[in-house]
């Protein structure tokens, strides 16, 4: 079997998002071929993206007589400068977001992390809300920063996920009362000075709003997607409409945006209640043409795993931790679909 006939083949493979096969879409970087194996270079950016691996398993499926050993990689460019990169190890840069405050974006980006290690990905936690910082808490993270000979930091673990927070460095009890230089400063230092490694993806949790914070992040980090976290009430979607338009001025993708706290079902009565209106995000989504994440219920057992270092996403018979799954899932999705189409824009003119 030679390249010619392994691309015909591959031709049977269909993008499931971009509605077109990956030769067509040029997802194919390369194809080398021996005595002993087929390698296959595929343009996937989003590891352990649910459509991604269903994307190599029919790869895997389209070779399976070749009587061969196939062996599949994943190359794309994500549109980073190597260069100027302060995260070279990172593939993924997802920062997740607010307009406001108390909508739940803390509890979303560590459930965010937590799943996506949970399908096998190598993932960071990087809690950038500097005046509220409540990652470890919400993850149970006792452990403290170490540091190396050349005074670099290694972040602690939990979940398997590497964590860094602003809450690591100052006392338990201790306010951080900093003005805006002091903040970019130090958020420059822990990007540049601690020990990532080799990582999938780097979920970002923001202070809310749209201030310095969020500015100097986007000026010096490569965001390779963002999300949007709002409640269904207007108010709170009047601030997220700040927050994709902060997005938009930077020309950052941002995957989509994730309702929480909808319906409330009583334990009780089994009764369904819209304590903060309902159906606010999924119209925004389709007002604003934004990607539809999903709906976290208004639920009790988010608040407790929040508070005992247990995320909800982890919670295998509740519909609550199925709607934090299908969050993780539709996020690493979307992901790969920005990656993927951008790639085929730019391969286009040569198909």
């Amino acid at each position: 079997m030679d390249e010619a006939a392994v691309r015909e083949r591959l031709r049977e493979v269909s993008d499931p998002d971009l509605r077109d096969d990956i030769v067509s879409l040029g997802l194919v970087n390369e194809i080398e071929i021996d005595d002993a194996s087929i390698a296959v270079d595929l343009a996937l950016g989003a590891p352990y993206s649910p459509n991604e691996t269903a994307i190599a398993a029919d790869v895997r499926e389209a070779l399976d007589d070749a009587d061969r050993e196939i062996e599949l990689t994943a190359n794309v460019d994500r549109g980073m400068d190597a260069e100027g990169n302060v995260l070279p190890g990172v593939k993924n840069v997802i920062a997740v977001a607010s307009g406001k405050g108390g909508v739940g974006k803390s509890t979303l980006a560590v459930n965010l992390a937590v799943g996506l290690s949970e399908l096998g990905a190598h993932v960071g936690l990087f809690d950038a809300d500097v005046y509220g910082p409540n990652v470890p808490r919400m993850l149970d993270a006792d452990q403290h920063p170490q540091a190396t000979e050349d005074d670099e930091i290694i972040p602690p673990e939990k979940y398997g996920i590497k964590l860094m927070s602003m809450d690591f460095l100052v006392g338990e009890d201790d306010p951080v009362i900093w003005r805006g230089p002091m903040v970019d400063s130090v958020l420059t230092q822990l990007w540049e000075d601690v020990v990532w490694g080799s990582l999938d993806y780097m979920v970002i949790d923001l202070p809310p709003g749209t201030g310095d914070t969020q500015l100097t992040m986007l000026q010096n980090i490569p965001v390779t997607g963002a999300t949007i976290v709002t409640t269904p009430q207007t108010v709170a979607l009047d601030d997220a409409r700040k927050g994709l338009e902060m997005f938009g001025r930077h020309e950052t993708p941002v995957l989509g945006l994730v309702e929480n706290m909808s319906t409330f079902t009583c334990p009780d009565c089994g009764g369904q209640h819209d304590i903060f209106d309902s159906g606010g995000g999924r119209e925004f989504s389709e007002e604003t043409d934004l990607p539809f994440l999903g709906e976290i219920p208004l639920d009790p057992a988010v608040r407790e795993g929040g508070d005992d270092g247990e995320p909800m996403v982890l919670d295998e018979d509740s519909e609550t931790g199925e709607a934090f799954r299908e969050f993780v899932h539709r996020t690493a999705i979307n992901q790969g679909i920005v990656h993927r189409k951008r790639h085929a824009d730019r391969m286009a003119p040569d198909q």
